[in-house]
């Protein structure tokens, strides 16, 4: 099992511990059991070239956790406080070295080394799969902020998921974590639309903090 997962769970089982002490062992095994069944329907994920088809199998872990919180009768408003929960515990970086890796991307963006970094992002995202993302790398500066990078994504594989599940109205839950993880960055994201909300795509720009 991938060690995000491995961290992922072990946040859930914390905070159902925290949250519902009566039933928390029983949910965590139906959230196992969920995330065994959907795990097939993204095995092509081991597979990609795609960088960002890996946060597909974050998102199916979050999608077995929604699934089993609505099965036990809780509403959508408990759902999403508890998944952002979990999520900013998850993106919380625990060491001032990590925090100062995770903003690294961000301060090297302009150099010629974040320029090798985003040809090389825009080479993999070329490689599509029907059930995964495809992605527009931006680099023209007049629609970045003077960035100099943004990402458009045309096709979201998370929303594919979560609409073959018929959880449509629950993958707007993980675009509030974009702003989160932006923010760990050491950016502000800056974004119109999302494929999750109704828009045509989902157009991610930066400003630096």
């Amino acid at each position: 099992m991938n060690y995000k997962i491995e961290i992922l769970n072990d946040c859930i089982l914390n905070y159902l511990r925290e949250d519902f002490p009566e039933n928390s062992e029983s949910l965590y095994q139906e959230i196992q059991i969920r995330f065994s069944e959907i795990s097939k329907d993204i095995q092509f994920i081991s597979q990609s070239k795609n960088p960002i088809d890996k946060r597909i199998e974050l998102a199916a872990c979050f999608l077995a956790l929604m699934k089993t919180m609505d099965a036990a009768g809780m509403s959508y408003a408990t759902i999403r406080e508890f998944c952002l929960k979990v999520v900013t515990e998850l993106v919380r970086p625990k060491s001032q070295w990590e925090s100062l890796k995770r903003k690294l991307p961000a301060k090297l963006i302009k150099t010629w080394i974040g320029g090798i970094l985003i040809s090389l992002i825009q080479h993999k995202a070329k490689f599509r799969h029907p059930d995964g993302f495809s992605v527009n790398i931006v680099t023209d500066k007049m629609d970045t902020y003077q960035l100099g990078f943004g990402i458009d994504i045309l096709e979201c594989g998370i929303c594919k998921l979560y609409h073959k599940h018929q959880f449509d109205d629950y993958a707007k839950i993980l675009c509030e974590v974009d702003e989160m993880t932006s923010m760990m960055a050491g950016l502000q994201l800056v974004r119109k639309g999302t494929i999750a909300n109704g828009a045509h795509k989902c157009d991610f720009r930066f400003q630096p903090l």
